[in-house]
């Protein structure tokens, strides 16, 4: 270090002065920090990186997306806006199974159909995956499952879950979508098992699985945050109250005459 002070003429005292002089906060850094915080919170926290360099940049800093990249890692600020959502292309084997609840969802008692999809609901930093049974009669929610894999072992939980929650019955149609989580080997191996005849809407065609299609509608217009859930645990939690709670027991449905699932389902056992 001594050569290098003289060859560059540099007091070896002065040099370690400097070495030793405090960090200084440069306010230019400061005001940087404070717009690049200013324009995520403007933004109910959705911006990202490139949106706020361009807020920053248009307020007079110059800011590049990388840069502003770099100060939001350090600020601790995350994009809330939600990235699109794309199923991975299934591995599982698929079977042709026909159509044998032919959109008659106008069914006599309890027990009878049985009806299940899997939807994607935003859990902080990645997809969840929803599946959910509902019964046809009282468009009632029997059983679900969340997990972050849209799999069998998924949509195997929700069944089994409905079937110990009905009581083991007997003689009931279980109707989906084509999907290979309800196609698949292990999935049909607890329909067997459990003796439930299966149907499958034709491809293509979300009509054919129309209450499910518009459960779907009714949980994530009515109860599913616009930005999704702070965690996977929050999304479990939330919706749990929304299938036990709010769906079931208070929420009106068309369907039901103005009566809710479990009020429908009620009138029902009392009569027979």
């Amino acid at each position: 270090m001594a050569l290098i002070c003289d060859v560059f003429g540099v007091n070896r005292s002065s040099y370690k002065y400097w070495v030793k002089r405090p960090n200084m906060p440069s306010l230019k850094r400061i005001k940087l920090l404070s717009e690049v915080r200013s324009a995520h919170k403007d933004s109910n926290g959705s911006a990202g990186a490139r949106t706020i360099a361009t807020i920053v940049t248009d307020r007079g800093i110059q800011l590049s997306r990388y840069r502003a990249t770099r100060l939001m890692k350090e600020l601790e600020l995350v994009s809330c806006q939600l990235p699109s959502h794309r199923y991975k292309k299934a591995n599982q084997e698929h079977i042709a199974v026909p159509n044998k609840l032919d959109r008659e969802f106008a069914v006599s008692q309890p027990n009878q159909v049985w009806c299940g999809d899997v939807t994607y609901i935003w859990s902080g930093q990645r997809w969840a995956y929803l599946a959910v049974v509902i019964d046809l009669y009282a468009r009632k929610p029997i059983g679900w499952a969340m997990s972050l894999s849209p799999d069998s072992v998924l949509t195997g939980q929700a069944l089994s879950m409905a079937f110990e929650a009905r009581g083991r019955p007997k003689g009931v149609m279980f109707h989906s979508d084509q999907g290979s989580h309800y196609s698949s080997r292990k999935f049909r191996q607890h329909l067997w098992r459990y003796q439930i005849e299966q149907s499958m809407s034709r491809r293509g065609n979300c009509w054919d699985n129309a209450p499910m299609e518009r459960f779907f509608r009714s949980l994530k217009t009515e109860w599913v945050p616009a930005l999704g859930y702070r965690n996977f645990t929050d999304a479990q939690q939330s919706i749990t109250e929304y299938l036990v709670g709010y769906y079931s027991q208070t929420r009106p449905h068309q369907h039901n005459r103005g009566l809710s699932p479990n009020a429908a389902e009620g009138k029902y056992w009392i009569s027979h």
